[in-house]
């Protein structure tokens, strides 16, 4: 309701909140060696067990290294642990324990454990108003929930993590388009890496869709067959019209259908912060099955049917409808929120698709998530493995 509230005043100066560059040049941020992680310079892999990418401005000026809402100076790598509570100058702030680690070691220690396991990695991409700290907690979250054996990587482009500043997190996430771009492209392109499962939320399918349609189109792998199997896009924030007319003869070309390519999609009608999206760009997302045409919701309507309008049946697409069992206050996150929700994103993270809590409409793509009748109140907290300090969204 927030963000409902805040675009209602957009025409309006002062609803807008600009950048606030600071009193600080950029440059002072990242002066500190800590900034530039040494090659060989150790990481204890078992306090910091997942692995970040990121694109934001780091502030190295204190002891506790952090990651501002500022673009960065380049891409920069490094490990982390799921973030909590800790002092600093005697107050208690929410801060992600990570280091720095230098890009080839980062690249070493990847394999490593990629090679450990199953030759997978899942790659975590967060949506609008999230700072490092929150799309930490999500990404440990996912890597709880799902158990994933392999290694999970977040990467964290620039979002400003506040509601006014929508259009700020748009530019900063097309400006982040070829620093993403490079990176899935070098993942996909090494040998070791079996399969990549993406997983992206809200404004993050913005970033993943044309990344993986330039992976594909470059890649060095024999036979150009990808390793970009698996593909989940959650409450995206992505022009529906836009992503049918361009997905189907590109990112779901017939031939990567073919050889194992397939994409989930989680959408949901009280999804709060798409129908802002919408109001804004005034078009329907893809999240969102809102009815734009009223001639189609009208003939839903004549037939009995809920008025929920989903994208176009396309190759190797899924749809999978959450409006029944939404969660949070803005609906916005079921994929973390909702137990029936959480439990069937942790089979498709697994590559499975058949859960009891799906119901089958009359299109043979699209399902519909409903509440178990053995379990009609579940733990959500439990089933999707939230910490005591995980905020409502």
């Amino acid at each position: 309701m927030r963000l409902l509230a805040a675009l209602a005043c957009l025409p309006l100066a002062a609803c807008i909140s600009p950048v606030d560059y600071g009193d600080v040049r950029h440059a002072a941020y990242v002066a500190d060696p800590r900034c530039t992680a040494a090659a060989g310079a150790p990481v204890d892999a078992a306090a910091l067990p997942l692995f970040f990418v990121t694109s934001r401005l780091p502030d190295c000026r204190t002891e506790a290294v952090t990651l501002t809402n500022h673009r960065g100076d380049r891409v920069r790598y490094g490990r982390f642990a799921a973030p909590g509570e800790s002092t600093i100058g005697g107050k208690k702030k929410f801060r992600t324990p990570m280091a720095f680690q230098n890009e080839g070691d980062w690249w070493q220690a990847l394999q490593a454990e990629t090679d450990r396991k199953q030759g997978r990695v899942l790659l975590y991409v967060h949506g609008y108003r999230e700072t490092f700290e929150t799309t930490s907690k999500d990404a440990a979250q996912i890597a709880r929930m799902t158990g994933f054996d392999g290694p999970v990587i977040e990467y964290s482009w620039p979002s400003q993590g506040e509601v006014l500043k929508y259009a700020v997190d748009e530019t900063n996430m097309y400006h982040d388009v070829r620093y993403f771009g490079d990176f899935l492209r070098t993942l996909a392109d090494r040998p070791w890496v079996k399969e990549i499962v993406v997983v992206s939320h809200s404004l993050g399918a913005r970033l993943v869709i044309p990344a993986i349609a330039t992976a594909d189109r470059l890649s060095r792998r024999a036979g150009r067959a990808t390793n970009i199997s698996n593909i989940i896009l959650a409450s995206p924030d992505i022009d529906r019209e836009t992503f049918e007319r361009d997905i189907a003869g590109d990112v779901l070309a017939p031939e990567r259908v073919e050889r194992g390519r397939h994409m989930t999609i989680y959408v949901s009608l009280r999804d709060k912060a798409l129908a802002a999206s919408r109001a804004l760009h005034g078009y329907p997302r893809l999240g969102s099955p809102y009815c734009f045409d009223p001639f189609e919701a009208a003939d839903l309507r004549a037939r009995g049917l809920p008025e929920r309008c989903y994208v176009r049946a396309l190759p190797g697409v899924t749809v999978i409808d959450t409006t029944d069992v939404s969660r949070g206050s803005t609906g916005h996150s079921n994929f973390l929120r909702s137990a029936v929700a959480c439990r069937d994103f942790v089979d498709a993270v697994a590559g499975k698709s058949a859960r009891p809590e799906r119901v089958a409409t009359l299109w043979p793509y699209i399902f519909r998530l409903i509440p178990d009748p053995a379990d009609p109140k579940p733990d959500d907290n439990l089933i999707c493995h939230r910490t005591a300090g995980d905020e409502e969204d």
